[in-house]
């Protein structure tokens, strides 16, 4: 079986959990005995790809089309065209929703789903925005449906009438076997607290950043770091209204700076209304952090009873929570030790399997 991934999350996103999940199905379809696959690109930015976890003819590496990414949109696509008729493609297993290709395909196609955010939350959105009709097209054309939780297959269903049959559930995976490496010298705040990923909209960041607001005059050299984009007028704002300006550390980091965060961080807060699965989770369990999560969406199916949880509008709940953590080590260890037991639920060998039993129901 030979599998034909194309570049769309990789020239759209210089780093993020979705090019996150495609680099790591690769490596672990890589170490597959019977299985191969095709991914190569015009052109590179992502962080994931740039590194050796996906295999790149020489010719292609010579060809570089950074400072013009309608042309390396455009090669790519090309190149994808030109690939879907040759016979010894199995399965196309397209990276995100732009439908480019749907009046060439004659191969079987499979789509992972990652959430239903534009659909359930589209005032966040630009009403100009094509995703969400891109993404309605796929689920009704596409041969099979992957989604990344019970909770996204659930959305899916309700926003669209297909049969459930045609989603199958195979949840992300993270390599256990692989070593850990960590930033030795990163000088970091005493006690921080860590908060990983975007800030827009349904993340619910302003609830966290009062929550935050309130204990920061309890506990007064506790501080707040910030994995992500830098901070913006609004957000400055926001967080100088709450007094905690100086209290917070923006950082954009390698994998081996996160993890270092990770490690030494009180706990990882994710507030977030609504996720498809919430993969900075597994990246705690494995680094040894206590994890609260907010009670919604995918986040108890993820994590059970492995992290503790506030009321998602309520901010007097995290607040309770929060400071239930930092107060308790005991707590912190039960957490952590929970927490790495759920881990191995999620071996990226089963997300593997899963998905090649997908691409098998195709052909």
């Amino acid at each position: 079986m030979n599998i034909l991934y194309d570049h769309q999350i990789f020239l759209a996103q210089g780093f993020g959990g979705i090019s996150r999940y495609f680099s790591t199905l690769m490596e672990g379809i890589r170490h597959t005995s019977d299985v191969s696959y095709n991914f190569s690109m015009y052109g590179n930015h992502n962080y994931f790809q740039s590194s050796e976890m996906v295999l790149k003819p020489d010719y292609f590496q010579r060809r570089q089309f950074r400072r013009y990414p309608q042309k390396m949109s455009e090669a790519n696509r090309s190149y994808i065209l030109k690939k879907l008729k040759e016979k010894d493609i199995s399965v196309f297993h397209p990276t995100y929703y732009d439908h480019y290709y749907l009046d060439v395909i004659r191969k079987p196609f499979v789509i992972t789903i990652h959430d239903m955010i534009y659909e359930k939350y589209a005032g966040f959105f630009s009403p100009d925005d094509p995703t969400p009709y891109e993404k309605r097209v796929l689920i009704e054309r596409a041969d099979k449906i992957i989604a990344i939780s019970h909770k996204t297959k659930e959305d899916i269903l309700y926003y669209n009438r297909i049969d459930e049959d045609k989603i199958d559930v195979v949840y992300h995976g993270i390599d256990l076997d692989k070593a850990i490496t960590y930033e030795e010298n990163m000088i970091l705040p005493a006690e921080y607290v860590l908060y990983v990923g975007s800030r827009f909209g349904y993340k619910n960041f302003p609830l966290f950043v009062e929550a935050f607001g309130y204990i920061s005059t309890k506990k007064k050299d506790l501080k707040l770091v910030v994995v992500g984009a830098a901070l913006g007028s609004a957000e400055k704002e926001l967080l100088y209204r709450n007094g905690i300006l100086d209290k917070i550390l923006q950082m954009s980091v390698t994998d081996s700076q996160l993890n270092t965060l990770y490690k030494n961080a009180i706990m990882l807060v994710y507030p977030s209304l609504y996720e498809g699965f919430g993969l900075p989770i597994l990246e705690a369990f494995k680094n040894g952090c206590p994890v609260l999560l907010s009670r919604a969406s995918c986040f108890p199916e993820i994590a059970g009873d492995s992290a503790a949880f506030f009321e998602p509008t309520s901010v007097e709940s995290l607040i309770y929570e929060m400071l239930r953590i930092i107060e308790d080590p005991f707590l912190r260890i039960s957490l952590i030790d929970r927490g790495r037991t759920k881990l191995q639920e999620y071996n990226v060998d089963k997300c593997v399997k899963g998905t090649l039993y997908t691409y098998r129901s195709v052909i």
